[in-house]
C-alpha cells in the first residue's frame, strides 16, 4: 500500500474561521478560538495519521498589515507557510472580497500547488448569496478548487479531508505517528490562559499579554504548573488582576478546567503577572517568546 504524506497550510484574513477548521481535521482543540482577530500569532502544526496517510496541518495568523514588530514576526509565520504546502487551503468567508496583502493575493492566484478555497460561515448566509459567493471566487482564483463550508458546524469538512488525502504526494511520514503536534505541552498551557484573556479583557488588553509558563511538573495523578501573565505597562497589571484579585482567578478557574480535559488528568496552576515593558516592539523579547521566524 503507497503511503501519502504532506505539508496542509491554511491561511486567510484575521477571523475567517482557521482554527476552528484545524481543530475540526484533528479532533482535538489545539489553536485557540475568540471572536477576536489576531487570536493564533504563531505557526502552530496539527498532525493527523491514518494507516497510509500522514496530514501536517498548519494554522498561521490572520493576514495583516504589520504595526510592530511582534506582527512583522507573525507575517514571517504565513511567509514560511507558502514555502513547504503540498496543498495551500485559502480560506475566506461569505461577504468577503480580498485579502488584506495583496502580494499574498498574488501568491494563491499563480500558485504552483493545488489551492483549496473554503468558502467558510455558510450557515449564515443563504443560496443565492452562496451561488454569487462562488461565481466571485472562481473568477478571482481560477486555478483554485472551491468549497463552501461550515468549520464550526462540520458541513462539508469531513469531504475537503477526503480531498486533500487525495492530493498528498507518495511519501513517508514526517513525523512518529502517534504525535498530534509539533509543540511542546507548555506552549498549549500558555495558549490556554492567552485565550481567557483575549475572551475576558477588552481594548488593548489582550494584545498587550505573553504568557510564559516557567514551571511544569508532572505526577502519575496531576500536573503542576506555574505561569507568567507579561503585560507591559503598570496600569494593564492592575486590570489583568482586578479588584482582590477576582479577574486573575476568573482566568485561573477557565484555564484549568480546559487544561485538565486536554491533559486529561487533575491541573494545578499558579498564575502571576509582571510588568515586560513594550515586550512587543524589543526584538530580544520576542526571540524569548519564540517569534523568531524572521
Amino acid at each position: 500500500m503507497e503511503h501519502k504524506a504532506g505539508f496542509v497550510n491554511i491561511i486567510g484574513n484575521p477571523n475567517v474561521g482557521k482554527s476552528t477548521l484545524m481543530n475540526a481535521f484533528i479532533g482535538e482543540k489545539l489553536s485557540i478560538i475568540t471572536s477576536k482577530a489576531q487570536t493564533t500569532r504563531h505557526r502552530i502544526l496539527g498532525i493527523v495519521n491514518g494507516d497510509d496517510f500522514q496530514v501536517v496541518l498548519s494554522d498561521t495568523p490572520g493576514i495583516i498589515k504589520p504595526a510592530y514588530e511582534l506582527q512583522e514576526s507573525m507575517m514571517g509565520f504565513v511567509k514560511s507557510a507558502f514555502e513547504d504546502a503540498d496543498v495551500l487551503i485559502y480560506m475566506v468567508e461569505i461577504g468577503e472580497r480580498a485579502l488584506k496583502d495583496e502580494a499574498f493575493f498574488s501568491k494563491i492566484s499563480n500558485s504552483k500547488i493545488p489551492v483549496l478555497l473554503l468558502l467558510n460561515k455558510i450557515d449564515a448566509s443563504n443560496q443565492e448569496v452562496l451561488e454569487e459567493q462562488v461565481q466571485y471566487w472562481a473568477a478571482k482564483v481560477p486555478t483554485a478548487e472551491i468549497y463552501p463550508i461550515s468549520a464550526l458546524e462540520n458541513f462539508n469538512v469531513p469531504e475537503v479531508f477526503e480531498r486533500i488525502v487525495e492530493l498528498l504526494p507518495v511519501s513517508p511520514a514526517y513525523y512518529p505517528k502517534d504525535q498530534l503536534t509539533d509543540k511542546p505541552e507548555r506552549f498549549f498551557v500558555n495558549e490556554c490562559v492567552r485565550e481567557k484573556i483575549l475572551i475576558h479583557y477588552k481594548k488593548e488588553i489582550p494584545y498587550s499579554v505573553e504568557v510564559v509558563t516557567e514551571e511544569f511538573f508532572e505526577d502519575d495523578d496531576i500536573i503542576r504548573m506555574r505561569s507568567i501573565i507579561m503585560v507591559e505597562r503598570e496600569t494593564q497589571k492592575g486590570i489583568i488582576i482586578g479588584h482582590k484579585g477576582s479577574a486573575l482567578k476568573r482566568v485561573g478557574v477557565e484555564a484549568r478546567k480546559d487544561l485538565e480535559k486536554f491533559f486529561g488528568k487533575q491541573v494545578h496552576i499558579e498564575l502571576y503577572v509582571k510588568v515586560n515593558k513594550n515586550w512587543r516592539s524589543n526584538s530580544q523579547q520576542l526571540r524569548r517568546f519564540g517569534y523568531n521566524n524572521k
